[in-house]
């Protein structure tokens, strides 16, 4: 008797045909590459988006204002003739450094040469004339006067003795009236010679005038020496002569300007800072100065002078520096650029400034990774330094930021923080403030 078969036959078949087709390459792979992407797809969702984050830090920090400017000198002095004249030698030029009275041109002078010659010999004249009268002619009055006093005795006694003898009848009238003739000429010789020795005196009216005459002489010589001087111009001060505007035998008006001298003492960098960063200055700051000319050369100096107005059209502020020991490159009106160092903290929490959100207003603002997720944190700010800001509260050194660059990031989102790719270095001249 035949054995009754399954009827289950013809679904093996078809079970096993299934199976076949599950292990052909071209139904496997796609099956694979979505498992992949739903398992990837799986972890993103559970670990948060990927962002190149900041790490808060501790360290220093140094806030810096920078402004450009040039360098003054305390004076610029013009320095001119006073006197008419061509100029006969040049004796500096510019770029040059003087001293005080250092001669920097000579004019023509024979005409004052001249004049001094004359002057000079008009007071050996008026000297001669005084020790004339010091020497011979006082000597000789007082001598006159004495001889004069000396004949006025004998004039005297003569005249009593031929008054005895006409009133004893010996003498007629004619004797007596000629010894009192006598008598009366020898009063009026001692009235003249003691004149005459008064006014050879100290105190007398010749000795007066020839001393007059010799200062009106010395003051002639004084003037003739004067006009001589001004035909060589001298430096007034010590300093740098920037401009020269005349040539040998250029003929040249009183008053004309000559020389252009930036007088020597304290250097100076005058700045026209950005009005608003006029809460971040003080006197006593201090800073580093490089002129354009020497890059590679920066030199210190301090504020000591801040305007008490701002420029309303050009929205600054003037701004000085003192300058203590100019290196000697230095030149008047070179233009330079000036770091101002505002502020510094030894021991600061700092961020690169990206990682702050609305820092320009009253509450500013961050995105901290806590708990794998972006999280909005209120921050008080401080020092600001160049792409770097302190965070003087709401942030711990080694929290985790993330910066406003990463824009697809909001508040609550799940995010898995990385590090930031490395920047591109940047090329730039040397390092001016070292």
């Amino acid at each position: 008797m035949p054995v009754p078969q399954r009827r289950h036959g013809p679904d093996r078949v078809v079970a096993v045909g299934f199976a076949t087709k599950l292990r052909r390459p071209a139904v496997i792979v796609p099956l694979l590459l979505l498992l992949a992407a739903a398992v990837f797809l799986g972890a993103r969702t559970f670990n948060g988006k990927r962002v190149a984050a900041i790490v808060a830090e501790r360290g220093e920090l140094m806030q810096t204002v920078v402004s450009t400017g040039r360098v003054i000198s305390p004076a610029k002095v013009e320095i001119g003739s006073v006197v008419l004249g061509t100029v006969a030698k040049i004796e500096a030029r510019e770029g040059e450094r003087v001293k005080r009275e250092q001669v920097l041109l000579r004019l023509a002078d024979a005409e004052q040469r001249a004049a001094l010659a004359q002057a000079q010999a008009s007071l050996a004249e008026a000297e001669a004339r005084l020790a004339q009268i010091e020497k011979l002619s006082g000597p000789v009055a007082v001598q006159n006067l004495r001889q004069a006093e000396a004949n006025l005795e004998l004039a005297a006694e003569e005249y009593r003795r031929t008054r005895r003898l006409y009133e004893q009848k010996f003498f007629s009238q004619a004797t007596l009236d000629r010894a009192e003739r006598d008598l009366a000429n020898a009063r009026a010789a001692v009235e003249s010679a003691r004149a005459q020795a008064v006014t050879t005196q100290p105190k007398g009216a010749d000795f007066a005038l020839a001393l007059t005459r010799r200062e009106q002489a010395k003051a002639a010589v004084e003037v003739a020496r004067a006009k001589l001087d001004y035909t060589v111009v001298r430096a007034p001060a010590d300093g740098i002569i920037l401009r020269r505007l005349v040539e040998p035998g250029d003929v040249v008006q009183q008053g004309k300007v000559l020389y252009e001298l930036a007088a020597g003492g304290e250097t100076q960098v005058v700045l026209n800072v950005d009005e608003k960063n006029l809460g971040l200055l003080a006197l006593g700051q201090t800073a580093q100065v490089v002129a354009d000319a020497y890059p590679g050369k920066p030199f210190p100096a301090e504020v000591f002078y801040i305007a008490p107005g701002v420029d309303a059209q050009r929205g600054t502020v003037e701004v000085k520096l003192r300058v203590r020991d100019p290196p000697p490159f230095v030149r008047s009106d070179m233009t330079v650029s000036a770091e101002i160092v505002a502020g510094r903290k030894p021991d600061a929490v700092i961020v690169d400034t990206e990682a702050i959100r609305e820092a320009a207003s009253k509450t500013p603002w961050v995105l901290v990774v806590r708990g794998g997720r972006a999280v909005r944190q209120p921050v008080e700010i401080g020092l600001r330094g160049a792409g770097r800001t302190e965070i003087v509260s709401g942030i711990a050194p080694g929290e985790v930021l993330i910066p406003a660059t990463q824009a697809s990031v909001g508040e609550g989102d799940r995010v898995h923080a990385v590090p930031p790719p490395p920047k591109k270095p940047v090329l730039k001249g040397p390092d001016i403030f070292g």
